[in-house]
């Protein structure tokens, strides 16, 4: 009988249209997310955001196939990571907003007789916006159910030397007929509002961090891109958020061409698969970027399986 079980948690993306409203809704419900003390202010502009945003939001899911992609890509890395551990541990995934909801993945756990479940957030760097609130709702949820097996958790991992192997190794496959040195390299992270760094939380530093990291292992693979930028994605409303923002810096390069690596994700969604490969590319053309090429995530990578398996085997 299985003794422990590693659980992958992410924000999760809707299965189809009809849940694009229940992701937004749960998002923007969301303390760590919407900020205010109150629940009833947090309520009514979720609401707001959510009556606002739905029906544009439907359209870009129709242009990516209908749903996000994050939860076909999750199932292949839990079944690679899975017949990596084999049977005396059971793996299995939660998203924040969308099914699997921690609930479903709970019932079956306490199914079988776990004494210990290791908890990854698949965030390379920590925020409070992604990290910690996937790991309060899978530990209120826990809890609630009355079982008693120890949490384990990890809070971040953009240190790690496997993951960081898939990551080059997804720069790599974007630049494989070309020269690097007519390419600028840009790091896109998801963007922030300012006010949520300036209240401490240090997604930003580790953003920074990560890139240096990377810098570092480009140099050693002899991929000598022209420049390598920093820039934010996905900024929403009218208040500061983190800066450069992509829009920006791709305005700023001139005569060479553009690859992008969306370094805060590690699995592809819709700010992957719609806002850099279709909305970002439109933006790049108009602004007369000579080539333009986003680098996929991570994904089901057999480096990233390394790195999950490192994770856990550390954590034990």
């Amino acid at each position: 009988m299985k003794k422990e079980a590693v659980v992958l948690l992410n924000m999760g993306g809707p299965n189809n249209l009809e849940e694009v409203e229940v992701f937004l809704k749960n998002m923007f419900n969301d303390k760590n997310i919407l900020t205010m003390k109150s629940n009833l202010l947090r309520k009514f502009v979720g609401g707001m955001i959510v009556f606002t945003r739905t029906e544009n939001s439907q359209d870009i899911y129709r242009q990516i196939g209908g749903k996000s992609p994050i939860v076909g890509h999750t199932k292949e890395l839990v079944k690679k990571l899975q017949d990596r551990l084999g049977s005396d541990v059971m793996v299995d995934f939660a998203m924040r907003y969308t099914p699997p909801f921690a609930k479903e993945v709970i019932e079956r756990i306490n199914k079988e007789e776990i004494e210990k479940i290791y908890l990854i957030p698949l965030y390379p760097q920590y925020s409070t916006t992604t990290t910690k609130s996937s790991l309060e709702d899978f530990e209120e949820v826990y809890h609630v159910s009355g079982s008693d097996a120890i949490l384990v958790e990890i809070k971040h991992f953009f240190q790690n030397e496997s993951y960081n192997k898939a990551v080059i190794s997804r720069i790599k496959e974007q630049m494989q007929d070309a020269k690097y040195e007519e390419f600028d390299m840009i790091f896109s992270a998801h963007g922030l509002p300012q006010k949520i760094i300036d209240a401490g939380d240090v997604y930003e530093r580790h953003i920074k961090k990560h890139i240096e990291i990377l810098k570092k292992k480009l140099k050693e693979e002899g991929m000598n891109f022209h420049e390598v930028h920093l820039a934010y994605q996905s900024k929403v409303g009218p208040m500061e958020w983190l800066k450069p923002s992509l829009g920006d810096k791709l305005g700023n390069i001139k005569d060479k061409g553009v690859v992008i690596f969306p370094i805060a994700f590690t699995i592809d969604n819709s700010e992957t698969d719609f806002e850099l490969e279709i909305e970002y590319r439109e933006i790049a053309e108009e602004l007369g970027i000579k080539e333009y090429r986003v680098c996929r995530c991570p994904n089901d990578s057999d480096f990233f399986v390394d790195a999950l398996q490192e994770i856990y085997e550390r954590m034990r």
